[in-house]
């Protein structure tokens, strides 16, 4: 049987805060989400009766692992800024405001999944490939990335 191609998809959570520096509503202020991201992978499943991870397109340990790595760890309970905007001079003090993570560009949902995106690709084994993200910053507002659109 010649495998055909499936999309797989995993769920992932972290929690984090930023400040949108120079919006023009509440958001300019430092606030949080409960940010939930969707990575979808397609490739075919191994079709190799002596592989362990047989009729799998990947193993979801090692996509938590890449994910968890290029993204989670790093986010997760962060404070994010665009490192080109004043907020830098206010959130060096380590003990009032702990993790800050500067960015190169304005921390919004729409940023931060081609971010996403950058940061996952090169980390994918050979004959898989990211097909979308999908990045919710609350229950009902997230963004989208498709590869077929980059």
């Amino acid at each position: 049987m010649n495998p055909a191609n499936i999309r797989i998809t995993k769920e992932f959570r972290f929690e984090s805060a930023h400040a949108l520096w120079g919006y023009d509503g509440a958001c300019r202020n430092i606030h949080g989400h409960s940010y939930m991201l969707y990575v979808t992978l397609i490739g075919k499943p191994i079709n190799d009766n002596t592989n362990p991870k047989f009729g799998m397109v990947m193993d979801f340990g090692v996509l938590k692992a890449i994910v968890n790595e290029e993204i989670v760890d790093l986010f997760d309970h962060a404070l994010m800024i665009n490192k080109n905007t004043p907020h830098q001079q206010w959130v060096k003090n380590a003990e009032f405001v702990g993790k800050v993570l500067e960015l190169d560009y304005q921390p919004t949902c729409e940023n931060m999944v081609t971010d996403f995106a950058q940061r996952l690709i090169p980390r994918l084994p050979e004959g898989i490939r990211l097909f979308s993200l999908r990045l919710h910053e609350t229950a009902t507002a997230y963004a989208e990335w498709f590869a077929e659109d980059n």
